[in-house]
């Protein structure tokens, strides 16, 4: 009967917490569906990540949020802009409308981002390029990434070399798409590079030279801890359902 009582105590003291917060009222019913393990995923997902820098705790939160709510980031979003009509806010607008696969409005809050700004922003060009994409519009954003002002050998210079390597397989132009995937996926920090390079590769019939690589997106991915594999893990699984359809293949 006490643990009853203070079970229902906890729901109560959560559910005013999230009136209070104005956090999303979805909480309400993860907490009065799943008692204390609702109440329990609310305190440590989005109350103590407030007092705490765990990053641990910071990517389980972002992965759930962003399943229960994944509308939250653009209507931040779109409040910060109704407050301020600025280019870091529009461009904010953008990255809110890329991350949910809304490519043509992505498109057009970076034009106006861009637009707004005191001049060119290499990083907001890079985006509407990497847009321009994944709209089919290659072309256009090849066009769009030989505008953006050079950088030196490095990460930077890395992810830059990857989208181009995959607009230019996009435009069919092969052979410099191959060679620009060889030469970024020796330095490109995580499996991202291996696994385009990999697509591509099954596109072109080249099964042997994916296996290998595929292998090793495998091999690699068994030195990261749970956290670091959950990331990622559409891509992980992915690569691991190509790699089991060429073993069986090759059988």
């Amino acid at each position: 009967m006490i643990f009853l009582v203070a079970s229902i105590c906890i729901q109560i003291i959560c559910a005013v917490d999230v009136v209070r917060s104005g956090r999303n009222q979805i909480w309400m019913l993860f907490i009065f569906l799943f008692s204390l393990a609702g109440c329990f995923a609310y305190l440590m997902l989005e109350v103590l990540p407030a007092y705490w820098g765990n990053r641990h705790l910071r990517t389980a939160r972002s992965q759930v949020v962003g399943k229960v709510d994944p509308e939250r980031g653009l209507r931040k979003a779109r409040a910060d802009l109704d407050l301020a009509e600025t280019a870091a806010n529009r461009i904010a607008l953008g990255d809110a409308l890329l991350d949910l696969g809304r490519f043509a409005e992505a498109e057009a809050a970076y034009r106006k981002g861009l637009a707004l700004g005191p001049g060119q922003d290499a990083t907001t060009q890079v985006k509407l390029a990497q847009t321009l994409f994944e709209l089919g519009r290659s072309r256009e954003g090849l066009a769009e990434l030989d505008d953006v002002p050079d950088v030196g050998r490095g990460s930077e210079w890395d992810r830059r070399a990857l989208l181009r390597a995959r607009m230019l397989a996009d435009i069919g132009e092969d052979a410099q798409a191959r060679l620009l995937f060889e030469d970024v996926m020796s330095r490109y920090a995580g499996e991202e590079a291996r696994c385009h390079y990999a697509a591509f590769l099954l596109e072109q019939g080249d099964r042997l030279r994916a296996r290998q690589i595929l292998e090793e997106v495998e091999q690699r991915a068994s030195r990261l801890d749970r956290t670091q594999r959950a990331a990622q893990a559409d891509m992980y699984r992915w690569a691991g359902e190509r790699l089991a359809e060429l073993r069986k293949a090759a059988a």
